[in-house]
Parts: C-alpha cells; sequence; structure tokens
C-alpha cells in the first residue's frame, strides 16, 4: 500500500483551503467547526487542477456550511460576575459570585445557578482558572465509566485519555500511544457529546482517516452520531474560539 501523504494549502476566491493527498479512493471536503475551515483529502491519483475543479464545484456547499457556523451562537468574553450565563453539560446557569475569606469553590446551587466562592479581590482570570477547574473535575470524574464501557463494546483498550483546553477541535487522538485527549469545553456540553467525540477518537484507532471504513465504523458502534455531532455544532461557542 502507498502510504505517501501530501499536504498543502490553495486559494480559491477568498478561501484558505487545505489540501491532504493520500492513498484513498474517493474525494471528501470538510467544513469544520468552529471557524468554518476546509479541509479536503484527495486521491494521489487526482492532479491539482482535478483537485481545483471539485472544490469550485461544491463550492455553493461550503459556503452555506459557513454562514451556518457563523450564525452558531456565541458567548462574549466572560468576566465571571454575578448574573453571567455559564453552560454545564448542556444547560444555561447563571452564575452567582460570593466574595469570602475561604478556600474557593464551585457548586451547583439549583437548577438555574452556579456558585462560586472566591476569596476577596480575586482577579477574572483567577475567577476563570477556578471555574475552569471545576469543569475540568466533572469531565474527568465522567470518563472512567464512559471509557469501560466503549473499549467493552470496541473490544479494544485505550492506554490513556487527558483533558486539555483547544480551540478548533474536540478531540484528538495519538494512535500509536493509544492516547486521546478531550477538549475541556466538553464539560460544557451534553453528555451526548462527550460520547460522540471519544467514541469518535476510540473509532481512529481502527482507522487513521475519515474515510469510508470510518463513518461504517462509526455507524456500527454508535448509529446516531451524526445527531450527536449535529448537537455539538449547534451547541454556544465559547469566546476563545471565535475565529471570524
Amino acid at each position: 500500500m502507498n502510504t505517501k501523504t501530501e499536504n498543502y494549502h490553495i486559494e480559491i476566491r477568498d478561501l484558505s483551503i487545505e489540501v491532504v493527498r493520500k492513498d484513498i479512493k474517493h474525494f471528501y471536503i470538510g467544513v469544520h467547526p468552529p471557524n468554518g475551515q476546509v479541509r479536503v483529502s484527495a486521491p494521489l491519483r487526482l492532479d491539482d487542477e482535478a483537485v481545483r475543479m471539485a472544490i469550485i464545484s461544491r463550492l455553493g456547499w461550503i459556503r452555506r456550511k459557513q454562514t451556518a457556523f457563523m450564525k452558531q451562537e456565541r458567548q462574549s468574553q466572560r468576566e465571571y460576575v454575578s448574573g453571567e450565563s455559564h453552560y454545564f453539560a448542556g444547560k444555561r446557569y447563571r452564575l452567582k459570585v460570593t466574595e469570602q475569606d475561604c478556600p474557593p469553590k464551585v457548586h451547583l446551587l439549583n437548577n438555574t445557578r452556579i456558585g462560586l466562592t472566591v476569596r476577596p479581590g480575586t482577579d477574572r482570570d483567577k475567577r476563570g482558572a477556578i471555574l475552569y477547574e471545576w469543569y475540568r473535575e466533572h469531565l474527568r470524574a465522567q470518563l472512567p465509566p464512559l471509557i469501560a464501557k466503549w473499549e467493552q463494546k470496541m473490544e479494544l483498550t485505550v492506554n490513556e485519555v487527558r483533558i486539555k483546553k483547544m480551540k478548533t477541535l474536540w478531540g484528538s487522538c495519538n494512535i500509536e500511544a493509544k492516547r486521546i485527549w478531550l477538549n475541556l469545553e466538553l464539560a460544557k456540553k451534553p453528555k451526548s457529546c462527550l460520547v460522540y467525540v471519544l467514541v469518535h477518537e476510540m473509532v481512529h484507532l481502527f482507522e487513521r482517516h475519515h474515510n469510508d471504513r470510518f463513518r461504517e465504523l462509526m455507524d456500527k458502534f454508535l448509529p446516531q452520531w451524526r445527531t450527536y455531532r449535529d448537537t455539538l455544532n449547534r451547541a454556544p461557542l465559547a469566546h476563545e474560539d471565535w475565529a471570524y
């Protein structure tokens, strides 16, 4: 099998498009959230002009997808003050900040409010760091049973799952190390979104590329994955993810 790949960018109209040429049978175009980046996977047999013409033939579809991402709800920059909206597990909450001379903490006050307790004089960045550590703890707590469930169902082993903030990816997979990274922002999304991203990355342990086999495996293990993906793509984006 030819394992050669070629990566480059081309400009069409006002679009900068990433092209990956590799040993595949079919031509794929993807428009990816949050910023509508266009990526193309093309067979090695196609020359540059054929790739360009294939992209031009799909420009209308590309524009529609990018427009949908531009209309996606986006939060303004958070100041971490009382009354602000913050998302957790797919629900919108109002933040209630209390200054108190005690160790900081975050907890759900009820079905509509998140409580953030900080020491007097705690600045915006520190308040944000405290809240995000709470997000990290909740996301990390969900992982062991989820990983065990899907390892059994898929008959594979994941060596490690880590969490970090990522601007352009919901997840990534180091296939050789069997290590998966998940975006910390998933703590704000419905659990179905976490399941979708985790299974997506685990499927990469079977198939590296987003090709027909990859989609067949997603259909096999998580038949409703397209619904979960659409839910994730409709969810409000954090201010840090603005890219227009």
